[in-house]
């Protein structure tokens, strides 16, 4: 396996660089969105203006009656009186959506636990003409076009909500791959076995992805879908098992295949033959090279693993400064089973690309690793 070490990990301490650009612009308009979204009452307004404020400076540990101030303290031990654009970016990234949901009251004890700060984009999503059109689409798929579906799930994914904070108009639809092994994806899905589906996105993103469980377990490529998802709101739309009955909710209620597709679903469901996990790990600070035994194991007895998304990629491969000839294989090589990556490119950490294919884009003088205009399909076997 490729050593780790020998890639540093990405920060976010060059002004002008994607990571900063996070940290600088799209966590202080996120901040404002969410005291938006809800009608908060003082005490959390002013625990959001406390945040816009610590994100300037150092970081700090979470408040003492926190939940899970000793895993934290744990994690950032390196961290805590850095400046926030010192420590990894995947880091501070994830320790500042913690942070958030402590200060709109997640977890407390009050009236605000268990509100998703994000609900109201997330469902704003789901009502959307631009889903609807999507589910009307549907209707004029013939039943196995394989490569349709995998399609609408891997270029789904640039419906993250997130992303749309920084995001320009000129996103496209339709660019060729940076790098497409579908047909290797499609050989491993060849006999019926246990599919783990690693969800990113909510909403309109998480529905394709529904629609091709249903389609791995009608087609009998699949025996069992297990769909990850994250245990609390993260990343602003990423999925919760809240969103995922959502989803199914908005399928069900559709009009023509979309609705056939949300009623097998629910039944896959009620059956166990689909089934949601949420474990801790999913919204851990690192990389999947860390994860736990059991979920380990469960990766393990899959006959595929699909990674959906830039954050899950960026955790599988490691977010480091890759050459980006070095090979998906080789950074993979610790996962415990056959895995894969659908990915829309919206970071900078990018592995396994041909060095004529990223001569070639880089002098489009476009910022292709984060404008989310390229996508990748990558399977290690």
């Amino acid at each position: 396996m490729t050593n780790r070490d020998d890639a540093p990990p990405i920060l976010s301490n060059t002004p002008g660089s994607f990571p900063w650009s996070v940290l600088h612009d799209r966590h202080p308009a996120l901040i404002e969105k969410v005291r938006d979204g809800l009608p908060y009452p003082p005490p959390v307004r002013g625990a959001l203006d406390e945040l816009a404020e610590e994100i300037t400076g150092v970081i700090r540990p979470l408040h003492p009656d926190a939940h899970d101030r000793e895993t934290w303290a744990e994690w950032g031990r390196d961290h805590f009186g850095e400046r926030w654009y010192d420590v990894p970016f995947l880091w501070a990234e994830s320790y500042f959506y913690r942070k958030l949901l402590a200060a709109v009251g997640y977890f407390g004890t009050g009236p605000w636990r268990g509100i998703d700060p994000f609900e109201p984009f997330k469902s704003a999503e789901l009502a959307g003409d631009e889903l609807a059109d999507d589910l009307a689409a549907l209707d004029a798929l013939p039943a196995d076009d394989d490569g349709a579906l995998l399609t609408a799930s891997l270029w789904g994914n640039r419906a993250d909500l997130g992303f749309q904070l920084s995001a320009g108009d000129d996103r496209r639809d339709g660019e060729p791959l940076v790098v497409d092994q579908s047909q290797l994806l499609w050989s491993r899905l060849a006999t019926a076995a246990p599919v783990c589906v690693v969800a990113d996105n909510s909403a309109r993103e998480l529905v394709p992805d529904l629609v091709l469980a249903d389609h791995l377990l009608g087609t009998g490529r699949a025996s069992t879908v297990a769909l990850h998802v994250k245990p609390y709101p993260y990343y602003v739309s990423d999925a919760t098992t809240a969103d995922v009955t959502a989803a199914l909710r908005r399928l069900v209620r559709a009009p023509g295949r979309a609705g056939e597709t949300g009623r097998r679903l629910w039944q896959a469901m009620a059956d166990g033959v689909l089934s949601v996990r949420a474990h801790p790990f999913s919204c851990a600070p690192w990389s999947y090279d860390r994860m736990p035994a059991d979920l380990a194991a469960e990766f393990a007895a899959a006959g595929l693993t699909i990674m959906k998304g830039d954050l899950n990629y960026r955790r599988l491969v490691g977010d480091r400064a890759w050459p980006t000839s070095t090979p998906f294989e080789t950074t993979t090589a610790y996962f415990p089973g056959p895995v894969a990556a659908l990915r829309t490119l919206k970071s900078d950490v990018v592995v396994g690309v041909a060095d004529k294919v990223r001569e070639g884009l880089d002098a489009t003088g476009e910022k292709w690793r984060t404008t989310g205009n390229h996508a990748l399909i990558q399977v290690r076997s």
